[in-house]
């Protein structure tokens, strides 16, 4: 049975090697890291994000980050997972609205089961080992213990390793070219929307399922679980998030943990919270699919106020500079993670939450959107768009603002995507965001 299940985990990803990657796409990363006193960083474990970013047939399109913790190997079984689960004929352009949210939602279920029935071996033999154990056994030291318990105990942590760990998800669907998001826990998903007259939108799609999400206390509430505990605590089992994939603590022993003991069935759900569809008709911008770990690492350094509006800044001169969009994710990824180390060894007021940061993963997906191929100036009719964003250089850890200059292409006429209340959280205007932009740069003290 083991051996069925693990290849059942290779056919996965066999089954979808052979899927084109999308070539409108970028993906930028970096690892995780814990500065010492003189501010140089060492890592803390292995790069445990992960990612897709595949084109299927009949205009469909997938995308995905996703925030492992404990080991990678939720987020890794999750995106093969997801991509057989959608992209192998599971869908096409007759699907409605309520369909497509069908199969995402039944993708998601798949995943959890599958991901289990891979450990459920494990978690048998840990369970049956535990037995072997005298009571309150992880008070005696280890050289105390006889040498069956010594075997018993080397098994258990080797089986631990083997089970642990969970991920969460932000999946981007498009099809008949409109966008679903399906999310899992804490990543976030920003589409950024251009329009005719300079202004962008920057619209966060859905909310993060974590500790201080009101719907998602009094759905905790409902199951018997105080919620005033949890929102105090602010971390269930060492995380944020109340729905994610994988975790066999806090799927199946919840009721040993002593903020979940109460619940009166499964509290911790991978189900996905799915938003659209929203239309990409005559949309100009790009999507972002970020990590917890990347927007955390933002916020700990500038704090949460602005942090939608500085990475699509961050994004939008970015593309203005760079010829790949590879080229784009990663700078912008290197610039987040500069800001933070700046602000640590700065000693400035937000220095203190800035001591370390998780991996980071930035995933663009342009939407009518060409890199910058060429220059255009204000006299060869040209519109000029002020960006303002933050900027520092290694010989300085003051933060100053950078304002751009996107010079765009008067005749180009940009309109808005359909704005559904039902579907994005916040609408808020930012300038400058268009293609072919020409960039000035000037560094204000």
């Amino acid at each position: 049975m083991a051996a069925q299940r693990r290849n059942l985990m290779q056919s996965h990803q066999s089954w979808t090697d052979d899927l084109p990657l999308c070539q409108m796409c970028g993906v930028g990363t970096a690892t995780n890291c814990v500065y010492g006193p003189d501010g140089k960083g060492t890592l803390s474990h292995p790069n445990e994000d992960g990612h897709l970013r595949f084109r299927g047939e009949d205009g469909c399109f997938l995308y995905g980050v996703f925030n492992g913790y404990d080991g990678s190997k939720v987020a890794s079984f999750a995106s093969q997972c997801l991509t057989a689960e959608l992209l192998l004929g599971q869908l096409n352009s007759s699907h409605t609205d309520n369909d497509v949210r069908r199969i995402l939602t039944q993708a998601f279920d798949v995943v959890e089961k599958s991901y289990f029935e891979t450990i459920d071996d494990a978690l048998a033999e840990k369970a049956h080992l535990s037995n072997y154990l005298p009571p309150h056994n992880e008070n005696v030291p280890f050289h105390q213990l006889s040498p069956q318990s010594q075997k018993v105990q080397e098994r258990l942590k080797e089986l631990e390793r083997e089970v642990s760990g969970g991920a969460t998800a932000v999946v981007a669907l498009i099809l008949n070219n409109k966008l679903y998001i399906a999310n899992v826990g804490t990543n976030r998903a920003l589409l950024c929307k251009s329009s005719s007259d300079g202004q962008n939108q920057v619209l966060q799609i859905g909310r993060p399922h974590s500790t201080d999400n009101e719907d998602e206390l009094q759905r905790l509430a409902a199951l018997g679980v105080d919620s005033a505990r949890v929102r105090q605590a602010g971390q269930i089992a060492g995380q944020s998030s109340t729905r994610r994939l994988g975790d066999y603590r806090v799927k199946f022993n919840y009721n040993e943990i002593d903020l979940l003991s109460a619940a009166k069935t499964r509290p911790i759900i991978a189900e996905p919270e799915i938003h659209g569809s929203q239309s990409l008709d005559s949309v100009t911008g790009f999507l972002l699919l970020m990590s917890e770990g990347l927007i955390n690492a933002l916020e700990s350094a500038h704090g949460p106020e602005q942090a939608n509006q500085e990475i699509v800044a961050m994004v939008a001169a970015e593309l203005a500079l760079q010829t790949s969009l590879e080229a784009v994710s990663q700078s912008v990824v290197e610039r987040v993670k500069r800001l933070h180390h700046d602000v640590y060894v700065s000693g400035r007021q937000r220095a203190t939450y800035c001591s370390r940061h998780e991996d980071m993963t930035l995933l663009i997906r342009t939407l009518n959107y060409p890199l910058a191929d060429g220059v255009l100036t204000p006299t060869q009719g040209g519109r000029i768009y002020p960006v303002s964003v933050p900027y520092s250089n290694s010989q300085s850890t003051s933060k100053t603002s950078v304002t751009l200059s996107l010079v765009m292409p008067s005749q180009n006429t940009l309109t808005n995507g359909t704005n559904t209340a039902s579907t994005l959280e916040e609408g808020t205007p930012t300038p400058g965001l268009l293609p072919r932009p020409y960039l000035a740069v000037f560094i204000l003290g």
